[in-house]
């Protein structure tokens, strides 16, 4: 099964939705797809979907599926990359009024460059991006959460001086 999940931002991404919409119908993806479309505008004619989900319904759809298409919400790609799904992250876009600026692009290339994912652009086939992330060998992703708090804590500790 692919899962396919726009997050929870006030902003659409019809983009992705109608592309894999156009990919189920032309038989393109010929497996069950679901979808959360947040706030989106566009509902697919040709794949289940709800607009926003509880975490519990959220990481079961995670777990049941092998293939992952995501906007580039961390919280998205760390907990699908942790479970070793295949994962394409497709980056929303200010120019399509999908965020603020384009900072998910930046997101995306850091955990593609890092081997965690496959990036599919603007320019580039959702379904191309969609049959490499099934060959693709990723590396393992290694948390360094508890190494970051521990250097903001040394700075705090030892460089902020109290007033």
């Amino acid at each position: 099964m692919i899962f396919v999940s726009v997050g929870t931002q006030k902003f659409p991404l019809d983009r992705l939705l109608k592309e894999v919409d156009a990919l189920v119908e032309q038989g393109v993806i010929n497996e069950p797809v679901y979808a959360q479309i947040g706030a989106s505008d566009y509902s697919p004619e040709h794949y289940e979907f709800t607009d926003y989900m509880n975490p519990e319904d959220f990481e079961t759809k995670v777990n049941e599926s092998d293939l992952i298409i995501t906007h580039s919400g961390v919280g998205t790609i760390v907990d699908a990359i942790k479970k070793r799904k295949h994962v394409v992250v497709y980056p929303r876009l200010a120019k399509f009024g999908e965020h603020v600026d384009d900072h998910q692009i930046e997101i995306a290339q850091s955990f593609e460059d890092a081997g965690l994912v496959v990036c599919c652009g603007e320019n580039d086939s959702l379904a191309d991006k969609i049959e490499l992330a099934r060959k693709k060998k990723y590396k393992t992703f290694v948390s360094c959460k508890r190494k970051h708090v521990r250097t903001i804590r040394n700075f705090l500790e030892n460089e902020v001086k109290p007033k």
